[in-house]
């Protein structure tokens, strides 16, 4: 039981934090800080600029190219048809047709004021407006992508004529191909393709069109251009992406899967396969991932599953800054009372023991505030991802699991006690912060192997490494709950909290004999012969300190 003076040094160590408005601007930073970072990190995905690009195809006709053009084509038109065939009052069918029109707006917005849609635009403008509640210039082009139906005749009328006119210049049919293409689901609305003509370049002879290329990419005209060689299907050899920015990847990845599947397609077709062989050769090979539990029992693994395993590692992580916060506290709220002399005070009306013990309870109050925060804030975040889920895993299930919950509580408290003993006892011998940072080192150095070897003990829960760390008390707290998501078998569970149980009496017993001798103490630190010294002091007796000649 806790005596009444023990009682109320903790009270007073957790009113005397949880009441300040600081407090609670460093709870709530945060997850503030972390949602801020995932919503900076989007926006600035969504932020990158365009990229234009040029395909110079040596390939016979261009056939890659082509390929490739008309393949996304045949995508927009399929997504057309489905939609046009869907049932136009079902949830899914409106989305799917939102996502098009933003395309198509985004697409009509990029181009060029010769470009054959803006003419398409201009001429069916009036005759939409007419004939509905209004048309933003993205109606026209998404009729015509759907097809027609839906308009009256006179404005059919128009885009046929308008057609006409398209199908006898071969430019403004490689535009209107162009445009098409843009709005393929595989289609990347940061990538805008440019030809040789929009460069300037349509003249320029062969042996000097690279040389001309790597001048526009140069200049900035072009953010990177793709050589595909005569012999692509038998060879990747000649193939080149020229850009000054090769780090950025992303453009290159998205033609490289586009080239890799027209290519795969035509060798298949090269081969006289049938549909079902195609298909086959195509098809990969998965595993079917199937968890048995410690009564044999099997259990398919599903995505929620998946992120339950490594849920592990967001909670180490946040229960190694818990600890971390509330024992950088404590050591730095005996440091002050020792300097500014208010546990003189103190000792006047309360124990060495219960003052310790009183500070450790307070500030481990104090810890528990921010965990519960932090849990609570988390509960409330993810409710704004699509109702606790994303990407199909219930957030709200992992941070609501008992498992987890319990262990990261019970867990924060036996790690935040036993490194809590050893930075009191640290305070009580410290005359000043700057001499506790620099005794603070080795006890950082012991806390970021944890950390360094979460994401293995993660991956190999039951591991030797993880074995071994487990039963090494200032690491037991972390490694089983870095462990939780495979689990432990029960007789670990067992054996570590009587491990930390244990650890937990010595490092307390140690604490109280440093604690009772240095927190009094003043002028020249002790060394460490001293301290083991005053360890070695039977319970009840002060070790006098010998005096030194000055």
């Amino acid at each position: 039981m806790i005596d009444r003076p023990t009682y109320l040094v903790a009270r007073r160590e957790f009113i005397e934090n949880a009441r300040t408005k600081t407090f609670w601007i460093g709870i709530i930073s945060l997850p503030v800080i972390i949602a801020i970072s995932i919503g900076i990190s989007a926006l600035l995905k969504e932020a990158k600029g365009e990229k234009t690009y040029l395909v110079l195809d040596r390939t016979e006709d261009q056939w890659v190219s082509q390929a490739i053009e008309e393949t996304s084509i045949r995508g927009v038109v399929s997504v057309a048809s489905e939609l046009a065939a869907a049932d136009p009052d079902s949830a899914e069918t409106k989305e799917k047709q939102a996502e098009l029109s933003r395309r198509v707006r985004e697409r009509i917005a990029s181009l060029a004021p010769d470009h054959p849609m803006r003419e398409l635009i201009d001429r069916m403008q009036p005759l939409v407006e007419q004939s509905t509640e209004g048309g933003d210039g993205s109606l026209q082009a998404l009729q015509a992508v759907r097809g027609l139906d839906d308009l009256p005749e006179e404005t059919q009328s128009a885009f046929f004529e308008w057609m006409s006119s398209v199908s006898r210049d071969p430019e403004k049919q490689r535009q209107m191909k162009a445009f098409l293409a843009d709005l393929s689901p595989t289609a990347d609305k940061k990538f805008v393709r440019k030809s040789l003509a929009d460069l300037g370049l349509e003249n320029t002879p062969p042996e000097e069109l690279t040389e001309a290329l790597d001048q526009a990419v140069g200049r900035g005209d072009l953010f990177a251009y793709f050589l595909i060689p005569e012999n692509a299907l038998e060879s990747k050899e000649g193939a080149d992406y020229v850009s000054e920015n090769v780090t950025d990847s992303d453009l290159r990845d998205w033609y490289e899967s586009l080239v890799t599947d027209v290519l795969r397609n035509r060798r298949i077709t090269d081969l006289n396969l049938t549909k079902a062989q195609a298909a086959s050769l195509r098809e990969g090979f998965d595993f079917t991932e199937i968890s048995v539990t410690d009564s044999g029992e099997r259990d398919e693994v599903d995505s929620s599953a998946k992120a339950a395993s490594f849920a592990p590692i967001a909670f180490v992580y946040l229960l190694w800054i818990a600890i971390f916060t509330a024992a950088n506290m404590l050591l730095t709220n005996t440091v002050e009372e020792k300097s500014n002399r208010l546990i003189e005070v103190l000792l006047s009306s309360v124990s060495p023991n219960q003052l310790m013990t009183g500070k450790v309870l307070g500030i481990g109050a104090t810890g528990m505030t921010i965990i519960l925060t932090w849990v609570a804030t988390a509960l409330l975040g993810v409710q704004f991802v699509g109702d606790g889920a994303l990407a199909g895993i219930d957030l709200t299930a992992i941070l609501a699991d008992p498992l987890y919950l319990g262990s990261f509580v019970g867990y924060f408290l036996a790690g935040y006690l036993l490194y809590g003993a050893i930075l009191v006892a640290m305070g009580s011998v410290c005359n000043s912060l700057k001499e506790a940072q620099n005794l603070m080192q080795p006890v950082m150095m012991l806390l970021l192997v944890p950390l360094i070897a979460m994401v293995f003990v993660v991956q190999e829960p039951n591991g030797t490494v993880a074995k071994i760390l487990t039963y090494v008390p200032l690491y037991t707290p972390f490694l089983m709950m870095n462990r939780a998501g495979g689990p432990p078998p029960t007789w670990e569970y067992i054996v570590s909290t009587i491990v930390i149980l244990v650890s937990l009496w010595f490092a307390f017993r140690a604490a109280a004999k440093v604690f009772r001798v240095g927190i009094l103490m003043t002028g020249k630190p002790p060394k460490v012969r001293e301290v083991l010294r005053w360890l070695r002091a039977p319970v009840g007796t002060v070790p006098v300190r010998p005096k030194t000649d000055s």
